[in-house]
């Protein structure tokens, strides 16, 4: 969920972006890793932005990944040889704050191949940065502050002046949910409004799919056994998809209905 949510952002508010890491509103847009030629690695987590001549790079990760550094590597040969003219800036945003010294390396070597890229620890990032860009204000809860209900507090006013709906429902709905990663679920909704959430096509649309999928799985499984426990079997895998996501449980709860006892059962066995 976390994936497809910075996803959205970046893609729907790639001008915010390229301020933040290209330094200029550079016009961007989607680079699908089809486009590479090769299987993509981990495509669910891979934001691929690209102008005329400049194409940007971003990963953003809750958890350091020691597979970062060569999946940082491949991609940059992938795109030097289908676009070999074109710059490209790579960045590793990691999203939770944690002492693994991965998330301080920046580079890849292997015998005489060297290639660095950039890393952005966002709980070391000025507040200030993310609160004047739309796309950018569901960060800024994660950011440098000994107040992160505070920042939050100032992320719901900032988008209460957001005027198109959708826009606004889709901000608060990142914002509550990114958030989750550092606050929980009473504060978040005592701050923000939660029918925005309802009413954001991003939530719903990732929601769907993550029910879709879980429920396909369940009456694959569990189709001898009738529709009823293939549904059941569904919201299960769904359940487990998102604890592995490191959703909050409350939240987990919310969405699929589950009771926590069943959950709590769900979440030992994994």
């Amino acid at each position: 969920m976390y994936d497809n949510i910075c996803k959205f952002l970046a893609e729907h508010f790639s001008l915010d972006f390229a301020r933040l890491f290209v330094g200029q509103a550079v016009e961007l847009t989607e680079l699908s890793p089809r486009e590479l030629s090769l299987e993509p690695i981990r495509a669910d987590s891979l934001i691929l932005l690209q102008s005329f001549d400049f194409i940007l790079h971003l990963e953003f990760q809750i958890n350091p990944d020691p597979k970062i550094f060569f999946r940082m590597a491949d991609y940059r040969l992938r795109v030097y040889r289908r676009f070999p003219d074109k710059e490209m800036k790579q960045v590793v945003i990691y999203l939770r704050p944690t002492e693994s010294p991965l998330v301080y390396q920046n580079q890849f070597n292997l015998d005489k191949f060297h290639h660095e890229f950039e890393v952005v620890r966002l709980w070391e990032q000025p507040t200030e940065l993310f609160l004047n860009s739309p796309g950018l204000l569901p960060f800024a809860a994660l950011s440098r502050t000994d107040n992160p209900v505070a920042v939050l507090t100032q992320v719901a006013q900032a988008v209460e002046q957001i005027e198109d709906p959708e826009e606004q429902a889709n901000i608060a709905a990142a914002s509550s949910i990114l958030a989750g990663l550092i606050l929980n679920q009473e504060s978040i909704q005592r701050i923000l409004r939660r029918d925005l959430m309802r009413e954001s096509s991003m939530y719903q649309s990732i929601l769907d799919e993550g029910l879709e999928k879980g429920i396909e799985q369940g009456i694959q499984q569990g189709i001898q056994q009738g529709l009823q426990q293939g549904l059941q079997q569904g919201f299960e895998q769904v359940a487990m998809n998102l604890f592995r996501s490191g959703m909050p449980v409350e939240q987990i709860i919310n969405v699929t209905g589950l009771t926590r006892e069943r959950l709590e059962e769900l979440t030992r066995e994994i």
